[in-house]
C-alpha cells in the first residue's frame, strides 16, 4: 500500500510543478467552498471521533484539539482563501549576478517535492497541510492518528473531489488510512519517494520520528512555553496574558505551561492570579514560595518544570532575578515560544537576545505563535529546530532553491 501511495505522490509532483499560480489559487478557493458545503458530512465524521475519544478517556485538552465545529471549519476555509491571496514563491529568481567570465548565476525557488506529515488529533492540520503544500507545488502524504481517522478521511475526500473538479490530479494529496504503528514505522523509511517528513504531535511521536526516520525530518511542535513576569510588570496586564496563554486553548503547543514570577511582585500577583486560574479549574504546581501564597497548589517536582501538560495545569516558580528566569527557561524549554511581561526596555531586550526559542514575546500572549496569526494563511507546523527553518512554517518553509546559470558558450580552462 505505502509503495503505491509513494509512487502516486511522486508521479503527481512533476504535474504540480507545471501548474500556474492562477490554477493553484482557483483550486484552493474551490476546496474552501467545498469544505463549507460539505461541513455537515465532516462534522458527522468528527462526532464519531470525538465520541470514541471521550470513551477512550482522552483529556479535555486533546478532545479540544480533536473537535470540529462550524467556526473551525470556517477557519480552515478562510486559511485556504488567505493562502490563495498570498504571493506564490515558486519560480522566484533571486541573487542573479554576472561573473567576470560573463556567466549569469542566480537562484530559483522550487518545491521540496513530496512532503510527508505524521500528526495526531488535529483534523484541521489536514486542510492546512494540503493548502500549504499545494500552493508551493508539493505533493503531500498525510498520516493522521487513529483518534481522528473519520474526520481526516472526510476532509481528504472533500479535497480530492475539489481537485478533480478543477481538472487537477487528486494524487496531489495522499492519505494513509492504516493507523497501525507498523505502517507509521514503514512510512518513516519511505525515502525512495518522500523528500521531507514533518511530525506534528506530542513529544513521543516527534522523538520516534526523529530517531527512526530515514527521511530528512523537520522537528516541530512540543511546547513547554514560559511566561516571566518581571518586577516592573504591569500586573493587571500580566494576569490577563497568563490566563489567556494558559486557558484560551489548553491542548495546543503554544499554550503557557510554566510561569515565572519575580519575588518582588509575588505577593501582589500570585493570590489574584491564582483566583483567576481557579475559575478556569487550572491546577497549580508550585515551588515553596508559590505554595505559601496559593492555597490548593501542589508541590512542583523536577518533572513539572519540563512538562508540556496540554491540560488545565501549570507550573509556577518564584525567581529573584531576570538572570535566574532566563537560565531556568533555557534549561527547561522546548525552543518553542517564550514571553516576558515588563515595563523595562533593557530587560525586554535582554530577554529577546538571550532566550533561545523560535518565538520570543514582550508583553503578549504566547498563543500568537501560529501561521494564521503571523499572516501566513496557515502553517505546516512550528519548527523548534534551527535548520532549515524555525518558528511557524509558512509557504517559504516548504521550498528550496536551485541555481540557474545562463551562458553564451563559456568553457572552463
Amino acid at each position: 500500500m505505502l509503495q503505491t501511495i509513494g509512487r502516486q505522490a511522486k508521479q503527481a509532483e512533476p504535474i504540480l510543478r507545471t501548474l500556474h499560480t492562477m490554477e493553484k489559487d482557483r483550486a484552493l478557493r474551490q476546496v474552501a467552498e467545498d469544505l463549507l458545503e460539505k461541513q455537515d458530512e465532516i462534522l458527522a465524521a468528527n462526532e464519531i471521533d470525538v465520541k470514541a475519544g471521550r470513551e477512550a478517556g482522552l483529556s479535555e485538552g486533546l478532545l479540544d484539539r480533536l473537535a470540529l465545529d462550524p467556526e473551525r471549519i470556517a477557519a480552515m476555509a478562510e486559511g485556504l482563501h488567505q493562502l490563495a491571496d498570498l504571493d506564490d514563491p515558486i519560480g522566484e529568481i533571486s541573487a542573479m549576478k554576472e561573473r567576470p567570465n560573463g556567466l549569469l548565476i542566480g537562484q530559483k525557488r522550487v518545491p521540496l517535492g513530496v512532503v510527508g506529515i505524521i500528526y495526531e488529533a488535529r483534523p484541521n492540520v489536514t486542510a492546512d497541510a494540503f493548502g500549504l503544500c499545494f500552493k508551493t507545488s508539493n505533493a503531500v502524504i498525510l498520516k493522521g492518528g487513529s483518534v481522528a481517522i473519520h474526520s481526516n478521511r472526510a476532509i481528504v475526500e472533500c479535497i480530492r473531489s475539489s481537485l478533480a473538479k478543477c481538472q487537477i490530479t487528486p494524487d496531489a494529496i495522499q492519505f494513509i488510512d492504516d493507523t497501525s504503528r507498523e505502517i507509521t514505522t514503514e512510512f518513516m523509511k519511505l525515502n525512495e519517494y518522500v523528500d521531507v517528513l514533518i511530525p506534528r504531535g506530542g513529544a513521543g511521536l516527534i522523538q520516534s520520528v526523529v530517531h527512526n526516520s530515514t527521511i530528512p525530518v523537520i522537528e516541530t511542535g512540543t511546547g513547554n512555553c514560559h511566561i516571566y513576569v518581571d518586577e516592573s510588570a504591569d500586573l493587571e496586564m500580566a494576569a490577563a496574558i497568563v490566563v489567556n496563554a494558559k486557558t484560551q486553548r489548553v491542548g495546543v503547543c503554544n499554550a503557557c505551561e510554566s510561569l515565572l514570577v519575580h519575588a518582588k511582585v509575588k505577593n501582589d500577583l500570585l493570590p489574584v492570579l491564582a483566583e483567576l486560574l481557579k475559575e478556569k479549574n487550572v491546577l497549580i504546581h508550585g515551588d515553596g514560595r508559590t505554595m505559601e501564597l496559593v492555597p490548593g497548589a501542589v508541590e512542583a517536582t523536577e518533572e513539572d518544570w519540563g512538562q508540556e501538560y496540554l491540560d488545565y495545569e501549570i507550573s509556577i516558580k518564584v525567581v529573584d532575578s531576570l538572570d535566574e528566569a532566563i537560565e531556568h527557561i533555557n534549561r527547561y524549554n522546548t525552543k518553542h515560544s517564550e514571553a516576558i511581561v515588563t515595563n523595562r526596555y533593557d530587560h525586554a531586550q535582554r530577554f529577546l537576545n538571550e532566550v533561545d526559542a523560535a518565538a520570543v514575546y514582550v508583553n503578549a500572549s504566547t498563543r500568537f505563535t501560529d501561521g494564521f496569526e503571523f499572516g501566513y494563511g496557515a502553517e505546516i507546523g512550528i519548527s523548534t529546530q534551527k535548520l532549515h527553518v524555525r518558528g511557524p512554517m509558512g509557504l517559504l518553509a516548504l521550498t528550496t532553491t536551485k541555481y540557474i546559470i545562463y551562458g553564451n558558450g563559456q568553457i572552463r580552462s
